[in-house]
């Protein structure tokens, strides 16, 4: 029991690694976000679920109902906040601060000039004068220097002159832009200095500051209020002015910093709703104020019950797992690769979203389905180009129901958008070009049309709702083809997929390379068309793509374009292997294929038709240079003598593979008849059979007979016997 129990425990485990190691890859985390995303949307879509009964008043409109609270709030009025906020912001004061290096550096001048002016010989003044000019060019007149240098008192000057230059330091020489201070109070401005680690603050007023522009009569006030001897007073403003400069500036940060805080001091504006209070009033118009009012209003409005948020939970997860079986074998009848993974959750994810999001945030008007808005057929669409038409089917039925589950299609709008993916879905069935995608959108846009009128019937509509209803309708169809047909390209290059009608002009002869391909390896071009028609005729026997199958084997040979010659087909009398040693020869044909999958990259081919070239030999064995190896060396590897690719995955590879090996192999027949074909292809198949290069194909032996047979009905049509000529005869 306990080896039972441990039994069931691991394979639990091995379940839930498997599991997460699944979560881990791209389009699974992918998947689980779009999930999440659309979750939140739905959940947070409902928060308001009166918005819809007032999606009509607008502040300008007259009501057409009266809004009375029934209940009493209280909000935050935001704009009478702002402006609270804006007038004390109005009234704080520029911070200023002192720069004690300006002060230093205007006394060390200061200091300086005294130091060299007491150094000159005052005999000769007027020699004095002109050194004084040279070491301080344009700073003094001559007469204020004159005046300096025959005084008696000179030496005390220099202290007179600390004493006014302090007076006016201490006071402050102010610096700044208008543009800088025009946000804050125009009237006063905050002075902030720092004495001996003691911040002082104190306010001014800017008629009372001192500037460059006033600093001479503030200097003049100063020194009348100096005991300094009367010559000093008389040249002291002219002596002292050059030394001047700004020592108060203007702090941004600093004053950023008050607003802030003066932000933050402002006080919220609290409205009251009362219980009762008629918002709206019927019949009158609403003004900006009233519309804010109930916005206000509806806003306060509680949140969804959590147990309706569970149930979106729920319902995104049981779509999530309808979406996790969809893309398997079961419904789709193939497994998809991890580009239509991609695609597929895209697709669910956004129309699911986007329907939720624009019925939200539509105008809404009454009566007017919003599927008319979604293009319903765009996705539909899109996924029956690169996914078939049944996968496009059984989206064209998933999507719409997954909207109106999610609350965003009402019944109306759900029939609409039915109608127009199941039609999306059907349109490009076989289409051959893209200008099948503009007579799609017409077609979808009178299916679209037809389910209007019998929504506008069953709703009892007025004559006048048609119109614009039908106009809608049929925009909504074509926009939807024209939209596909822009998208189709850049999806196309993006997910690097195989859809018809790149298929289509990939199987264009005049294309660049198939050209350059019959110019260097003309053999091997026709080989290349006769494979092509094999495969074609075999795949619409059995049901696989056709389309494909040709262009795999248009573009199969592509790498012997690079060693045309070496090749038997391209070969006139010689055979350039018969001087080669096999090794070198098997290296030279196994090349054709890695050429060929370097030069489809190149190309920017679909990564199907470069499976195709990559295994249309599969890693079967060059038979010939093996037995040819054999005979000369003792011990000889299959594995350089084996082809480096892997053997078909799919049923248009497998296809193009017996394609390549009958028609180079019924060459060899001599006068082949129906029979003889018959005989040799079944030789041929079978020999692929037995060495495994089928075995990951999905061909099953009816689906082998069936190609049998549609190879030999081509080759018997292309071998028939014809009649000998008597010159023919006669030359034989």
């Amino acid at each position: 029991m306990k080896e039972n129990n441990k039994l069931i425990i691991a394979n639990i485990q091995k379940l839930l690694l498997a599991f997460l190691k699944r979560m881990r890859s791209g389009p699974e985390l992918f998947s689980i976000a779009l999930c999440v995303i659309a979750v939140i949307v739905i959940i947070s879509s409902g928060n308001n679920e009166s918005a819809k009964d007032i999606g009509d008043y607008e502040a300008g409109k007259v009501a057409s109902n009266d809004v009375i609270a029934s209940t009493s709030i209280s909000y935050l009025d935001q704009e009478a906040t702002r402006l609270r906020q804006e007038a004390a912001i109005r009234q704080v004061p520029a911070v200023f601060s002192f720069s004690e290096e300006t002060n230093i550096n205007i006394l060390y001048s200061w200091n300086q000039f005294c130091d060299y002016a007491d150094k000159l010989d005052t005999k000769n003044i007027y020699a004095a004068i002109r050194l004084i000019n040279n070491e301080y060019p344009g700073d003094f007149s001559n007469e204020t220097l004159e005046t300096y240098l025959s005084s008696d008192e000179r030496l005390s000057f220099r202290d007179y002159g600390i004493v006014a230059l302090n007076g006016i330091l201490n006071k402050g020489i102010f610096s700044y832009r208008h543009e800088e201070i025009i946000s804050y109070n125009n009237n006063v401005l905050e002075l902030v200095r720092v004495r001996e680690n003691e911040t002082q603050r104190e306010i001014n007023s800017y008629n009372e500051i001192t500037t460059i522009a006033n600093v001479r009569d503030a200097l003049e006030d100063i020194v009348k209020t100096t005991e300094a001897p009367s010559v000093f007073k008389e040249i002291a403003v002219n002596l002292l002015r050059p030394f001047l400069a700004p020592n108060v500036f203007f702090s941004y940060p600093e004053s950023q910093r008050r607003v802030e805080e003066t932000r933050g001091m402002a006080a919220p504006v609290i409205r009251t709703i009362e219980k009762g209070h008629r918002i709206i009033r019927k019949g009158f118009i609403i003004t900006e104020p009233e519309m804010e009012m109930i916005n206000l209003y509806l806003s306060s409005f509680p949140k969804k019950d959590p147990r309706n948020i569970l149930g979106f939970i729920f319902l995104v997860l049981l779509v999530y797992l309808f979406y996790m079986i969809l893309r398997g074998r079961l419904i789709l009848g193939r497994e998809i690769n991890n580009s239509e993974q991609y695609l597929l959750s895209a697709i669910a994810g956004f129309y699911i979203i986007g329907s939720v999001v624009i019925n939200n945030f539509s105008p809404g008007y009454e009566g007017f389905p919003v599927s008319l808005v979604i293009p319903t057929a765009l996705f539909i669409m899109i996924l029956a180009v690169f996914m078939g038409t049944r996968t496009a089917m059984i989206m064209a039925l998933a999507l719409p129901l997954g909207s109106y589950l999610a609350g965003a299609l009402d019944n109306h709008s759900y029939i609409i958008a039915l109608v127009s993916g199941i039609t999306a879905s059907t349109v490009l069935h076989k289409a051959q070009n893209r200008m099948s995608l503009l007579k799609a959108g017409f077609i979808i846009a009178i299916a679209n049309c037809f389910a209007v009128i019998i929504i506008l019937l069953i709703s009892q509509a007025e004559l006048l709702d048609y119109p614009a209803m039908l106009f809608w309708a049929a925009f909504n169809g074509i926009i939807s083809g024209m939209l596909t047909l822009g998208f189709l390209p850049p999806l196309e290059h993006a997910l690097n997929a195989v859809t018809s009608f790149r298929l289509l002009e990939l199987s264009d002869l005049n294309a660049p390379i198939l050209k350059k391909l019959f110019t260097a390896a003309p053999g091997t071009y026709s080989h290349s068309l006769m494979v092509a028609n094999l495969a074609e005729q075999a795949c619409q026997d059995i049901g696989a793509n056709a389309m494909l199958a040709r262009v795999g084997a248009y573009y199969h040979d592509i790498g012997k374009i690079e060693n045309p010659d070496y090749f038997i087909e391209n070969q006139a009398d010689h055979n350039r292997h018969d001087d080669l040693n096999p090794r070198l020869s098997a290296t030279i044909i196994r090349s054709h294929v890695k050429l060929g999958v370097e030069k489809a990259y190149s190309l920017g081919l679909p990564r199907d038709v470069i499976a195709i070239i990559s295994e249309h030999h599969g890693n079967s064995l060059i038979t010939w240079f093996y037995n040819k190896a054999q005979e000369q060396e003792e011990i000889v590897n299959k594995e350089d003598f084996s082809y480096p690719g892997n053997p078909p995955r799919s049923r248009e590879s497998a296809v193009v593979m017996l394609a390549d090996i009958t028609e180079a192999a019924v060459r060899t027949l001599n006068k082949p008849t129906a029979g003889k074909i018959d005989k040799f292809i079944q030789q041929l198949f079978e020999a692929k059979v037995d060495h495994g290069q089928l075995s990951e194909s999905e061909l099953s032996f009816r689906d082998l007979e069936i190609i049998k047979k549609a190879f030999v009905r081509v080759l018997a049509g292309y071998y028939h016997s014809r009649i000998e000529y008597p010159k023919q005869k006669d030359e034989t």
